[in-house]
């Protein structure tokens, strides 16, 4: 809002001035005066207010025939409570007069005229824009929060682009409208008015880049909608048509929240006089968005789509692999979109390649893809093949040194919904893995980090993951959904828990059972062999005193308890100063509801079933899941498994509304 307009009056001829409706606007009763006067009164006409401003300590309010002094610091504002239909209609007269005297010395006139001047948005977060007197201006969180909020348009609506929505400052499609935001001004007032002033939309520079506007113009073509405001336009003067008390707008982001912004953006406009030397800023109404963050979906939420590749390498195709994980959607009852050898280029990891998230405002919600910046054989995937309309893209690149393994999304995960002392985390918290608490190592680049932190809504943590040969979360945790109060159980890997198993089997007689057993050009290893095994045993109490201090990382900042915590069996051996999985990684499993595809362990045979499998059914079906091993030893063993690292899924967004909490 501009600061309050003042008007100073004369005895020698009338004076005139513009008052946007509901404004208040001060009016100088004390500069001009006649010679002797000591007081004064005031009348108007029908549609003008009246406020007098004084101190009740020091004046009375006149009764009867009574006058306001002149000498007492009364001041006097004016406003109008509609728009006028010609110029000057609205009137206010001065008198001035002597000490007890009924004559007037003189008189003042002042001639009005009421423009309605307003820049409303969904201020409200109802999904529709209504008009607003309050606070435009600010934004503020939570479920009595305020301010409108805009969604980044990264969708494609229309088969004809080449780029991103965001990318094109001619609407492609009528489809976009529904990705922005609306906004409408309001400007009601005499035609002849806008002969002589002037509407001005602006936007702050360092907001052009991030924040785009359509304006609305006649019918239902595309050309009837032009942008007039974004990185190549800072400013509008609207093109008002006469008779015109109302203009449409609808506006876009242009930029995800990132470390050098905060995701609040603004735009105003103003009412201009241009009829002065130097024009003369009558009124201004500023409005303030918030672009919506990223949000990752973890994986207690209800699977929609399971994404995977089909590949050929030196020991075939993957298909039986493809037919039970078909089987296993078919329980689940959700989509399985399959990647052709010729759109990934053999190239199975797209877990690595992409996250699944999705934007919301009150008006719209969509998918939005984030594509890694490994950019391996499934680096032009997300791009060619997933996005379009209604379904968004998002990337970041690294500048110069390029990308570690670290920067692959299987080291990318998210919690689902916890409280941490009292702080809520409704839409959980981001894991990532890094060589903390060393110093040096890998970690991930800085630029996705930062792009994951400024999102707000998922405050990152940073986990120990650096030990690991490919160095990823997935490896050593998981999520799954339970039916309890806590809705939830966080898998761990645990060498300990796996040493205890074989230990017991052992003593009860089954010590010559053996891994891998029936698995070709495989070693076999017996429960005697693997116990004696000094080295294995060495190397996995080293990654169990790794996932320890996660688990310590975890309880504290997830706000878990050992209750919340299942421990996976699970052996390692290092190569070097890296572990790897020494059989098909359990935890390193696919979530589809209460449905689990679990790498098969390939365990010791006891009374003809695996002792690993039975473990893992005994520590997850009483939380009423349903467990399913699916046989990816070759690509597992190889290539460092496919279950979970070479399918990725798209869930159901949140119910919570993120713009109700408080970060």
């Amino acid at each position: 809002m501009a600061s309050q307009q003042a008007v100073r009056l004369s005895l020698k001829k009338p004076t005139y001035a513009v008052c946007v409706v509901g404004v208040k606007t001060y009016v100088d009763v004390h500069s001009d005066v006649p010679k002797g006067a000591k007081t004064f009164g005031i009348s108007w006409s029908s549609g003008v207010e009246i406020f007098m401003v004084y101190n009740p300590a020091r004046v009375t309010e006149p009764t009867g025939q009574s006058h306001w002094p002149l000498d007492a610091n009364v001041d006097v504002t004016v406003s109008v409570d509609t728009a006028s239909k010609d110029l000057n209609d609205l009137k206010v007269k001065v008198s001035y007069f002597g000490q007890g005297e009924d004559d007037a010395l003189g008189h003042s006139v002042l001639y009005l005229t009421g423009v309605d001047v307003s820049l409303d948005v969904d201020t409200g977060r109802q999904g529709k824009v209504k008009r607003s007197r309050g606070d435009k201006e600010t934004w503020r969180w939570g479920p009595e929060g305020h301010g409108a909020i805009l969604l980044v348009n990264c969708d494609r609506d229309s088969p004809r682009s080449r780029g991103l929505d965001l990318t094109s400052i001619q609407l492609t499609s009528l489809d976009d409208l529904k990705d922005m935001s609306p906004m409408v001004l309001t400007c009601n007032g005499p035609d002849r008015l806008f002969d002589t002033h002037k509407l001005v939309m602006k936007t702050p520079f360092s907001d052009s880049r991030r924040v785009g506007v359509f304006c609305a113009r006649g019918g239902h073509s595309l050309s009837n909608y032009k942008q007039v405001l974004g990185p190549q336009h800072q400013s509008y003067e609207v093109e008002r048509q006469p008779g015109e008390r109302k203009i449409s707008f609808y506006v876009e982001g242009l930029a995800f929240p990132d470390a050098d912004f905060s995701g609040l953006v603004s735009l105003s406009v103003s009412l201009v006089d241009k009829t002065t030397l130097v024009e003369v800023l009558i009124f201004t109404d500023t409005v303030a968005f918030r672009v919506a963050p990223w949000i990752m979906t973890p994986n207690t939420q209800p699977p929609l789509e399971l994404y995977v590749c089909s590949v050929m390498d030196i020991h075939g195709s993957n298909e039986k692999f493809l037919r039970d994980l078909s089987d296993l959607v078919s329980k689940a009852n959700c989509k399985m979109t399959t990647c052709p050898r010729a759109e990934n280029q053999n190239d199975r990891w797209i877990q690595d390649e992409i996250e699944f998230g999705y934007v919301e405002a009150p008006h719209k919600s969509f998918p939005v893809v984030f594509d890694s910046p490994r950019d391996r054989g499934l680096k032009d995937f997300s791009y060619k093949r997933i996005l379009g309309p209604d379904f968004g893209y998002v990337t970041k690149e690294i500048p110069l040194a390029g990308a570690s393994g670290l920067d692959s999304f299987g080291n990318l995960d998210v919690s689902p919904p916890v409280t941490v002392g009292g702080k809520e985390y409704p839409l959980g918290r981001i894991l990532i893995g890094s060589s903390f608490p060393k110093s040096g190592g890998r970690r991930m680049a800085k630029v996705v980090y930062d792009f994951l932190k400024a999102q707000q809504v998922q405050a990152p943590v940073e986990l120990y993951s650096d030990w690991l040969s490919v160095g990823h979360v997935d490896e050593f945790l998981s999520f799954v959904p339970t039916s309890d109060q806590k809705g939830f159980r966080l898998l761990l890997a645990s060498p300990s828990v796996c040493l205890k198993l074989f230990q017991e089997k052992r003593e009860e007689g089954h010590g010559e059972a053996a891994q891998f057993d029936g698995v070709q050009h495989q070693v076999k290893r017996s429960i005697n062999e693997m116990l004696a095994d000094g080295r294995l045993r060495r190397d996995s109490l080293h990654v169990q005193k790794c996932i320890d201090w996660n688990r310590e990382v975890l309880k504290r900042e997830l706000g878990l308890t050992e209750r919340d915590i299942v421990d996976i069996p699970q052996l390692f051996y290092r190569q070097g100063p890296y572990a790897e999985a020494f059989f098909p990684n359990m935890v390193n499993m696919v979530v589809l509801g209460k449905h689990l595809g679990i790498p098969k362990p390939f365990g010791p045979i006891i009374h003809g079933r695996c002792c690993l499998e039975e473990k893992v059914r005994a520590l997850l079906e009483p939380l009423g899941l349903h467990c399913t091993f699916i046989d990816d030893f070759l690509s597992y063993h190889k290539l460092l498994g496919e279950v979970h690292c070479g399918t990725n899924v798209r869930r159901q967004p949140f119910s919570f509304k993120w713009w109700h909490m408080v970060p």
